[in-house]
C-alpha cells in the first residue's frame, strides 16, 4: 500500500469520526484552558482540522498546516478552507507564514497526535517554531511516550531552541506522568512576557 493510499484511508476514517459525532476535541479543551482569550494558534500537522475548528468555536484565531493534500482536502470539505495551508514543519518561517497570508507570530503552537514522529528533523522544526512563537508563548505537544519524537527527543530539541518545559502530563485530562506512561502531553514556553489577561480569568475576590 502506498503512502498516498494510507493517507487517503486515514482521511476517510477521520471524516467518519467527525460525521459520527466522535469526541475529537479533548486536545482543544486542554489548549483552551491554557490559552489567553482570542489567542493566535497554529496547529502543526492539523490533519482534517477538527482541533482548528474547535479552537475557532472557542474564539481563537486558529490555523492549521499539514504537508498532506489528502487530509487537507477533507479539512476543506468539513470546515472553512481558508483556515488551512499545505505547509510542512521544515518550511515554517516568518516569511512563509506572511506569504501564505497567516499571522507572522503565534501565541500558542500545537502538535497533537504523534506529529513529531513524522518530522524528519525535530530539532530544526522546533527551532523554526521558536522563531514564530511570541515571547511568553506556548508549545504544546501530545505524543506516544516511547515513539520517535517522544518526551526525551522533545526536551533535547526544545532546550536547543531555548524553550522551557513548564508541565508534563500523562494525558489530555491532566493525568500524572511517569516514564511508564504510554502517552505524554508536554507544555513548553518561550521566555518573555506572558499573556495579559483582561479579566480576572476565574479569580474573584469577595469583599
Amino acid at each position: 500500500m502506498t503512502a498516498s493510499r494510507n493517507l487517503e484511508d486515514y482521511a476517510a476514517k477521520m471524516r467518519e469520526y467527525v460525521q459520527s459525532g466522535s469526541d475529537l476535541e479533548v486536545d482543544v479543551r486542554f489548549v483552551d484552558m491554557l490559552a489567553d482569550r482570542a489567542s493566535r494558534i497554529l496547529d502543526i500537522g492539523c490533519g482534517i482540522g477538527s482541533a482548528v475548528n474547535g479552537l475557532r468555536v472557542k474564539g481563537h484565531g486558529a490555523y492549521g498546516i499539514d504537508p498532506s493534500s489528502e487530509v487537507l482536502t477533507v479539512a476543506g470539505e468539513l470546515y472553512d478552507p481558508a483556515w488551512f495551508r499545505r505547509i510542512g514543519a521544515a518550511d515554517i518561517s516568518t516569511e512563509t507564514l506572511v506569504d501564505e497570508g497567516l499571522p507572522q507570530s503565534f501565541d500558542l503552537v500545537l502538535m497533537s497526535g504523534n506529529v513529531p514522529a513524522f518530522i524528519p528533523d525535530l530539532d530544526d522544526a522546533v527551532a523554526r517554531i521558536a522563531e514564530v512563537l511570541r515571547p511568553g508563548g506556548l508549545l504544546i505537544i501530545g505524543t506516544s511516550t516511547h515513539a520517535r519524537g517522544g518526551p526525551s527527543d522533545q526536551d533535547s530539541a526544545c532546550a536547543a531552541a531555548d524553550l522551557q518545559v513548564e508541565h508534563r502530563f500523562g494525558d489530555w485530562h491532566l493525568g500524572s506522568f511517569d516514564h511508564g506512561s504510554p502517552w505524554s502531553v508536554s507544555v513548553f514556553s518561550r521566555p518573555g512576557a506572558g499573556p495579559h489577561h483582561g479579566s480576572p480569568d476565574g479569580m474573584f475576590v469577595l469583599r
